[in-house]
């Protein structure tokens, strides 16, 4: 506590990827940061000042690299330090069971290091119990001792990739130690660096709130994804729907369809908590069903652009295709999780001619192989015969029909985020359109 009052505290961040990068610079304002990741190439890259997230500007790095911040690959330097959070990805298997391969990892590269006084934080996203079940008992094989010779808290990451209005230090941040007094000294040290801290009971209370953030998303776009294929067969418009339920003052909060949900959180967190609830014997019927919607939307893209090429004469098998658009949400260059991923793979396997364009992703990875952006809008949109929209990219509101119907050997649009209004010419299909 003293060293975290008198800034003298060194911290270790595990992890220099979308949270743990931008977490470092926050916390570099003042304390002295050892940025720790297994790529060797990332903390080369890190260390000659070229920065690879989005968020945080080469510029950035810049200010505090060499100075209060160190990116380092190797263990030795997390020894020396006070604080130690981890922030890993956590991923899914393929049938969907929640994988901690890399926060087992992390927690025996910090085993390796451990000595009396230091203080473990965990912010990557996981099922309640974590903390207590993983994290502590790799961390006793030391033979120390949770709580008494060193400190465990978690602390959810609420990183918004591409929000400038809602950084870091500006999101509340909430805090559960596995004791009063290890919530105490996690609420201080993030309370240094962030405008509001929210303590709660513990561990466990700090992992179930990262879970209800995104499912209660998770749930309430399935809900919206669910009534706009509904609307969509009764001729109404849901986008229009929408926002005029939005002009109610309480009680409504708007949330819009899609062609399927990604990012590193909301797609796996309803996985994560139903995996842990059938642990304690209950089906969670809701939440699964919500993650089921969400991933339909994928194959209803896919339905969509085989009806749209039917209206012209013409079948998937063989077709050109653009998928237009491989982020999980506009203007950031994160593909993790996209659901174009899913929509390539499914197009290449009913036989279609697919090419891609994203103006931030420059290739994306899937198992029908890997696909790299054209050079522009003009480039990707010529010559195809149906383009399928699936992010609402700012440069893509800006392309006219005209241009669409100069460009293509057939028009025919998909459109999965409202982009369109659907004109003479053309043959429109979008998500919840009529």
């Amino acid at each position: 506590m003293t060293k975290i009052t008198d800034q003298s505290a060194k911290i270790g961040i595990i992890g220099q990827g979308y949270v743990g990068l931008p977490l470092a610079m926050t916390f570099a304002k003042k304390f002295a940061v050892f940025g720790f990741d297994i790529s060797s190439g990332t903390v080369e890259s890190l260390k000659a000042g070229k920065s690879h997230i989005q968020d945080v500007t080469d510029e950035h790095l810049s200010q505090y690299l060499g100075k209060t911040y160190f990116p380092t690959a190797d263990t030795e330097d997390l020894r020396q330090c006070d604080i130690l959070i981890i922030c890993v990805p956590t991923p899914l298997s393929e049938d969907k069971i929640p994988d901690l391969i890399y926060i087992k990892s992390a927690c025996t590269t910090v085993k390796a290091v451990l000595h009396k006084g230091q203080f473990v934080i965990l912010e990557s996203t996981t099922y309640p119990g974590t903390t207590d079940e993983v994290v502590v008992p790799i961390l006793e094989e030391t033979g120390l001792i949770a709580g008494t010779d060193f400190g465990v808290a978690y602390s959810p990451e609420r990183v918004d990739p591409g929000n400038k209005q809602y950084p870091i230090d500006k999101v509340p941040t909430v805090v559960g130690g596995i004791n009063p007094e290890c919530t105490e000294v996690a609420a201080a040290l993030y309370g240094s660096v962030v405008e509001k801290i929210v303590p709660v009971r513990d561990a466990r209370t700090a992992e179930s709130v990262k879970m209800v953030e995104n499912i209660y998303r998770n749930v309430n776009i399935a809900l919206v994804n669910e009534l706009s294929l509904i609307f969509e067969r009764m001729g109404i418009d849901t986008w229009e729907v929408i926002d005029a339920a939005a002009t109610k003052p309480y009680g409504f909060m708007p949330f819009y369809p899609g062609p399927g949900i990604g990012g590193h959180c909301i797609p796996l967190d309803p996985y994560y908590m139903s995996y842990k609830a059938k642990k304690y014997g209950f089906i969670p019927r809701f939440i699964e069903t919500s993650g089921e919607i969400n991933e339909f939307m994928k194959m209803h893209m896919v339905n969509l652009a085989e009806k749209g090429l039917q209206k012209v004469g013409k079948c998937l098998y063989g077709a050109k295709i653009v998928v237009m658009g491989l982020a999980y949400k506009k203007n950031i260059n994160d593909p993790r999780e996209s659901p174009s991923i899913t929509v390539i793979e499914e197009l290449v396997n009913l036989g279609a001619e697919v090419r891609v364009y994203d103006p931030f992703v420059p290739s994306i990875r899937t198992k029908a192989g890997e696909f790299a952006s054209f050079g522009s809008v003009e480039e990707a949109l010529s010559g195809a015969e149906c383009a399928v929209f699936m992010i609402d990219h700012d440069v893509f509101r800006g392309i006219s029909v005209e241009s669409v119907k100069g460009l293509m050997a057939s028009p025919v649009v998909v459109d999965g985020k409202n982009l369109f209004a659907g004109e003479e010419g053309i043959v429109y299909l979008g998500i919840g359109k009529s």
